[in-house]
């Protein structure tokens, strides 16, 4: 099952390292990362890998929820195909 991941929020060091070590500890994959900085806002995509997740869809909803409350960003993780449905033209 792919996901989509967005983050938000002012840039600051260490929030792609921050996310992609969660990402990794929980056996997620990226497959694709875009990432820009614009008047000094952070705003990232992934596009992830859950097929080989250790833990459910939910708790890494929540636990990139906590650490973007740690972080002061918004993380959303969504299914890709919710994703695709919402942002059809």
């Amino acid at each position: 099952m792919k996901g989509i991941i967005t983050v938000v929020g002012k840039d600051q060091v260490g929030i792609i390292g921050k996310v992609c070590t969660l990402l990794s500890e929980n056996q997620i994959n990226i497959l694709d990362i875009s990432q820009t900085i614009l008047q000094g806002y952070f705003n990232m995509m992934m596009i992830v890998d859950l097929s080989q997740s250790v833990v459910a869809f939910d708790q890494v909803v929540d636990a990139l929820e906590v650490l973007g409350k740690a972080i002061e960003v918004d993380i959303r993780l969504q299914h890709e195909h919710i994703f695709d449905s919402m942002h059809r033209i």
